[in-house]
């Protein structure tokens, strides 16, 4: 038996000897103060904590909004894009280990704001690239004046007009060519978003612990719920403000737009992607100031007799008080914590039920990772949708949906009072049930664009495979024309042409947005004539078919989001259950951890580097390099965006059953000992009522403050 203090044995004897409704202790300051603790700054925390994940998820959704915008604005390929969007997660996995272990330890609401005004500079420093860059160029036939047409069909090697005009542009590419090679301004887009991932790193971990240690058991569940429900808020306004921004022109106020030969439908469009991340990053520094009135800790509120997480979580832990005491009441330095760390990491994957939740977790988040990231580009391929729109839509009906399954998770949690075991079972039935919903999104897909030379041959036929030279054809054969020229037309046969000279147009009329071109000689192959054929500037709109499947798309996603988000909540309430009290910080950092270095970082790029192989045609940058993909093979890139989506859907599935087993044997397992232990109790104090109060102290579990997990 072990030793208590007078004042703890003082308090076991003036209980009542029915050990099975006593009142679990208060602690030591509850005692102390002899009050009820209050919650008001526990709310002022709380409502700090949700302004803060509305800041970061805003930025974190309007990073997303602008992937096109980003490819496009510095040509770059969909793989280098998923190495930007990593950026956020190494910065992560700097110091994510540090903070999660140490920052539990110290002044977590200060940690927290210091977080913030990292993460506002960083947020900043994505946009800087604007202002330094020059404006914006982009690939367009433009005739020199009103007085002079130039045919896009330079048929006469001998037109000394044309030929000045072609060299006069190559000198201009040349200089552009010596700027280019000297600024790589992505660069600070990477190193901005890695700011941004180490000013993230201590909000997560130190947020929801923080709640978890001071709520009662009852709110902290929809606490938790709540604050995660207005971080999926955030992402709504930020592709809201992404749809504003993608409908302004990249250097608006700086050029005249009546002059613009491109809309936002074009695929060389780019929005004023910089806009929003002025706005984002001054609110994630707006949100900072009120952590650094909030104290270290708060009273902690009175347990619930005969709660459900303490017998749940007694089924899953068996606690030792000396080591809690240990943990809590002792002051350590430094580097006994840091002496700590190996033994603590190595009992904590020593669990398997958090080892096989962390397993599952992990490979989930790499497919709804890469899903998220590419949704806006698969959007614009598959289904001919403006960024604008594809923001819009994302923003105004996919992302809510999400943000009622998390809620809807949380409140079943808390009116149900679902146990660690119903948890698991839960979160795997929204997981399965998600991804058999994404299975339907297969058959709602569109065909390829018709495109000559690329995806149909000049006469109309469907192209088998996809070579150079086949942008080359008989109707255009006396044309200078360049095979990495995307400057598209669209043909009154329906057919989009690469170029206007690809296209064998003699004659244009109209400047700008408005040029249309006639005496196309391979618009007029398919329409059997002789000629006289014309075309407008821009892709041929997708055929009424496809804005079906667009409709039918939006409508199974929603359902899916739904779906796959209402396990959110019960994932982490098994999670914090399943683990010791002193170890939840730490826990929660590991996690957060293993899902930054095993998902978020690798899955974009290897998403990115598997849509890149579906290009049918890449942009050509000004020294000659390959820029960024402006059209995709629909097929392919619907197969390899949802097929790896499921496939890494169905692994977690697996490992979410394995989870589910293991739970069940444990179960199973301690409740048997817990029965047999009260059984022999029972017995003892039956034969020694006299010494009633040693042997009532003998039949609890072992009680010291601060035991509760309180989940």
């Amino acid at each position: 038996m072990m030793e208590n203090s007078p004042k703890e044995n003082t308090q076991l004897f003036s209980k009542s000897e029915r050990p099975i409704d006593r009142t679990p202790f208060k602690s030591e300051s509850s005692i102390s103060e002899g009050k009820q603790p209050c919650c008001g700054e526990l709310k002022v925390f709380l409502c700090a904590l949700s302004f803060v994940y509305f800041a970061k998820a805003l930025s974190e959704g309007y990073l997303k909004s602008t992937i096109t915008q980003i490819e496009r604005r510095f040509e770059i390929p969909s793989s280098l894009i998923g190495v930007i969007d990593g950026s956020f997660e190494i910065g992560n996995l700097l110091v994510i280990t540090f903070v999660s272990y140490f920052g539990a330890k110290l002044h977590r609401p200060k940690i927290i704001g210091t977080g913030c005004l990292i993460m506002g500079v960083g947020t900043l420093l994505i946009a800087m690239p604007h202002f330094f860059m020059g404006h914006y160029s982009y690939e367009k036939f433009s005739p020199s004046n009103s007085t002079i047409t130039i045919s896009p069909c330079l048929r006469d090697l001998n037109e000394k007009i044309s030929l000045s005009v072609m060299e006069r542009s190559q000198s201009n590419i040349n200089t552009g060519c010596e700027t280019e090679t000297r600024t790589s301004m992505w660069v600070y887009v990477f190193l901005g978003n890695l700011l941004r991932g180490i000013g993230e790193t201590p909000i997560q971990p130190l947020g929801i612990t923080y709640i978890d240690d001071h709520a009662s058991e009852d709110n902290a569940a929809f606490y938790i719920g709540c604050v995660q429900t207005v971080a999926i808020i955030g992402p709504i306004f930020g592709f809201l403000l992404g749809s504003l921004c993608a409908k302004l022109y990249v250097d608006i106020g700086f050029v005249n737009l009546d002059n613009l030969a491109i809309t936002p439908k074009d695929t060389q469009w780019v929005g004023a992607w910089w806009l929003g991340y002025l706005i984002a990053g001054a609110l994630s520094l707006i949100a900072a100031v009120p952590f650094w009135f909030l104290p270290k800790s708060l009273m902690k509120p009175v347990s619930r007799k005969d709660s459900i997480s303490s017998s749940e979580k007694s089924k899953f832990i068996v606690e030792n008080p000396k080591e809690y005491h240990i943990h809590y009441q002792e002051k350590v330095t430094m580097l006994e914590m840091a002496r700590d760390f190996l033994p603590s990491l190595k009992r904590l994957f020593g669990n398997p039920v958090y080892f096989l939740y962390l397993c599952a977790s992990t490979v989930q988040f790499n497919s709804l990772f890469g899903m998220f990231t590419y949704k806006p580009k698969y959007i614009e391929q598959q289904y001919g949708q403006s960024s604008s729109k594809t923001n819009f839509v994302i923003g105004l009906i996919n992302i809510p949906a999400v943000a009622f399954g998390i809620f809807s998770g949380g409140l079943i949690m808390k009116k149900f009072r679902i146990s660690v075991f119903g948890a698991s079972k839960l979160y795997l039935a929204s997981s399965f049930f998600g991804y058999l919903l994404l299975l339907s999104l297969f058959a709602m897909g569109c065909d390829n664009s018709d495109v000559a030379g690329l995806t149909v041959s000049y006469q109309g036929t469907r192209q088998v495979s996809y070579y150079e030279r086949a942008l080359f054809s008989s109707c255009n054969s006396g044309c200078m024309c360049s095979k990495t020229e995307w400057d598209p037309i669209c043909g009154e046969n329906g057919i989009t042409y690469a170029s206007a000279c690809l296209a064998g147009c003699q004659t244009s009329t109209g400047s700008g947005k408005n040029t249309i071109f006639y005496n196309c000689t391979c618009v007029g192959v398919t329409e059997s004539k002789s000629g006289n054929s014309s075309g407008m500037v821009g892709r041929c709109e997708k055929d009424d078919e496809c804005s079906k499947m667009f409709l039918y798309f939006l409508i199974i996603s929603v359902i899916t989001s739904y779906t796959l988000s209402v396990g959110g909540i019960p994932g982490y309430i098994l999670l914090l259950r399943s683990i010791k009290p002193h170890f939840k910080s730490f826990a929660l950092g590991i996690y957060t951890l293993a899902i930054r270095v095993f998902a978020g970082i690798p899955a974009p790029i290897y998403f990115g580097l598997l849509i890149d192989t579906t290009c049918l045609k890449w942009g050509s940058k000004r020294c000659g390099y390959r820029g960024a993909c402006r059209l995709y093979d629909s097929y392919g890139f619907r197969y390899i965006y949802l097929g790896l989506t499921v496939l890494l859907g169905t692994i977690s599935i697996f490992l979410s059953i394995a989870m589910l087993f293991v739970l069940k044997r444990k179960s199973v397992s301690n409740t048997e000992n817990l029965t047999n232990d009260n059984e022999a109790t029972l017995e003892s104090t039956s034969s020694k009522k006299e010494h009633h109060t040693n042997n009532d102290y003998i039949s609890e579990t072992p009680y010291w403050p601060g035991k509760e997990t309180q989940l």
